[in-house]
């Protein structure tokens, strides 16, 4: 009975802040604990996210006739028009678990267009950008294949993705970009 106070005080201090990023005295922060936890939490969410993307996709693949016919239709109608040249291509081998980052360096109003493709797998992304003070998350995904559109500048500075492989097979990314940027920097 006499190590139940101690009980107690472990459960607070370490047991929460380590296992479920619950931190009522704040010395899970302090002993690094704490963001043990918030870790843990972060994967499970990733996890939860790529077994609902795979139901998902499940759901997908009983339509992918359709989409077939339909993507046939909608790709010779867009064929007509014609589109700007892509200004730079990026491809890189991710290897299951890994990371890498694809920026371009941009001025406040630039624009930038971009198509990307996973072949062999999945990827999750974070399209975000941070300089000095400043930083904007424009776009996040798990589970992704391919991903298009365009991005604006709020302000000078790098722009771009943080890529991870969560898959167990490598996976080869293909980046194409055109637009306002005045150079693409990779990370690996």
């Amino acid at each position: 009975m006499a190590s139940e106070p101690w009980d107690a005080a472990i459960l607070v201090t370490v047991v929460l802040p380590a296992e479920y990023a619950i931190d009522p005295t704040g010395v899970g922060r302090v002993l690094g604990l704490t963001e043990m936890g918030e870790i843990k939490r972060e994967l499970a969410e990733e996890a939860e996210a790529d077994r609902l993307l795979d139901e998902q996709r499940a759901l997908e693949r009983s339509s992918s006739v359709f989409d077939a016919v339909f993507g046939l239709l909608v790709g010779t109608a867009h064929a007509q028009e014609a589109p700007e040249a892509w200004r730079d291509e990026v491809t890189f081998t991710l290897e299951p678990g890994a990371t890498a980052e694809i920026k371009m360096t941009m001025e406040a109003g630039n624009v930038v267009d971009y198509a990307w493709t996973a072949t062999g797998g999945r990827v999750n992304f974070d399209l975000h950008a941070h300089s000095g003070g400043d930083s904007v998350n424009y776009e996040r995904g798990a589970g992704q294949t391919s991903g298009e559109g365009s991005i604006e500048a709020p302000f000078a500075g790098d722009h771009g993705w943080f890529w991870r492989n969560r898959d167990s097979t490598p996976i080869t990314m293909t980046i194409q970009l055109r637009g306002e940027y005045s150079a693409v920097v990779e990370t690996y």
